[in-house]
């Protein structure tokens, strides 16, 4: 029995070395994914704390302030139905559905298959799942763009944001609405698009919603690690959904135009009626412009006039992690908006969960790309 015991006390010891070594290897990794992305969190010296003339989050509309963490609730709820208010009201999220795979491709590394699912309630959209062919659970993105090729690697260079996050071990989504940017009216529009009741881009937002319930049933899918990616138009397609959606538990936003800025031009152009400037067809774009948009229709000038800015929606995402990966549209100065939800973050007791890069082009590059997988596998993988 001595002899047994002693045994059995040397294989449990064993296997403890084995589970602090384990344990001690991880520790090391994270720190070292950590230290690669450690910058990403510090605004400029120029921008720290400078907060901009923008309304505080922390406020209530009716001017009170949000004094603790146990007020935060009650005024993010506020701010989501003033959104939602003011955008037109989403359906109900479609959760009782499964992908339909269409076909498969086996690829180096992973397994592509076609899909099919619905996105709005009486639309079905096509796009890409891509499955490593490791085994285990593994965290998920939903990447968006004008079409849902381009993630996959067979459009332009730097925007294959699926392939490359599904080569590190990520299952990813790839969703984009093809035939409305083929027909240049771009977006989605609920019910149809000579009487939409929602603004054009939290459509978008309601979709990509929609393919988180049903990427999240994917078999080894972990649905606490699903992210939600995408550049340009695709930016401030992520950007609505992992706001206005609290299921994504992360956010990456390539150069979108995180506010408003009509000194930008068409790169952040939300007054065009395809994303928040929505007003009956026909429509007529001859007054898009670079500079101050006088005849912008739809709920954008209401916006502008009232004093609304973007930075509200990002402050839904606290504590959620979410990297602004910004070029032209997003300058270093965007920081300021950005201060506000670090503010909200600090209230409730996080740092470094408001992140942002810089280089000089709207498009992605290698260095972009790599930045924001390894912002990912950090809080993610």
């Amino acid at each position: 029995m001595v002899e047994w015991l002693q045994k059995k006390c040397k294989i449990m010891g064993f296997l403890l070395l084995l589970v602090m070594g384990s344990c001690g290897q991880q520790s090391a990794e994270k720190e070292e994914q950590w230290q690669r992305i450690e910058d990403f969190f510090s605004p400029p010296e120029a921008y720290m704390s400078e907060l901009g003339s923008y309304r505080s989050p922390l406020k209530f509309y009716n001017g009170d302030t949000v004094q603790s963490a146990a007020d935060w609730p009650a005024r993010r709820s506020e701010i989501l139905e003033r959104w939602h208010g003011m955008m037109g009201p989403w359906p109900e999220v479609i959760t009782d559905q499964e992908l339909e795979i269409v076909d498969s491709t086996q690829q180096n590394g992973y397994m592509e298959y076609r899909v099919r699912f619905r996105w709005l309630p009486d639309e079905l959209t096509q796009g890409y799942l891509l499955v490593p062919d490791t085994a285990g659970d593994k965290p998920a993105m939903v990447t968006v763009f004008y079409e849902p090729e381009t993630a996959i690697g067979e459009g332009k260079p730097d925007r294959d944001f699926a392939r490359q996050l599904t080569l590190q071990g990520f299952i990813t989504l790839s969703i984009g609405t093809s035939e409305t940017s083929e027909n240049k009216t771009y977006s989605l529009y609920y019910p149809n698009r000579q009487e939409a009741t929602i603004q054009p881009l939290s459509t978008l937002a309601y979709a990509a919603a929609n393919a988180w319930e049903v990427l999240a049933k994917v078999p080894e899918v972990d649905s606490a690690r699903i992210g939600i990616v995408g550049h340009s138009y695709g930016g401030k397609w992520a950007m609505f959904a992992s706001c206005l959606y609290e299921k994504y538990a992360a956010g990456v936003w390539i150069d979108p135009g995180i506010v408003f800025d009509e000194t930008k031009g068409s790169g952040v152009n939300y007054w065009e009626p395809w994303y928040l400037g929505y007003y009956a067809p026909p429509w007529d774009n001859t007054w898009r412009k670079t500079g101050l948009i006088e005849e912008a229709k739809g709920l954008y000038p209401q916006l502008i006039e009232d004093g609304y800015d973007l930075h509200e929606l990002h402050a839904l995402m606290a504590p959620r992690p979410f990297l602004v990966s910004g070029g032209s549209s997003d300058p270093e100065e965007r920081w300021i908006p950005l201060n506000h939800s670090i503010q909200v973050n600090k209230l409730l007791g996080y740092t470094d969960r408001v992140a942002m890069t810089n280089r000089e082009e709207h498009a992605p590059n290698a260095t972009s790309n790599r930045q924001v997988v390894d912002f990912l596998t950090y809080f993610l993988k």
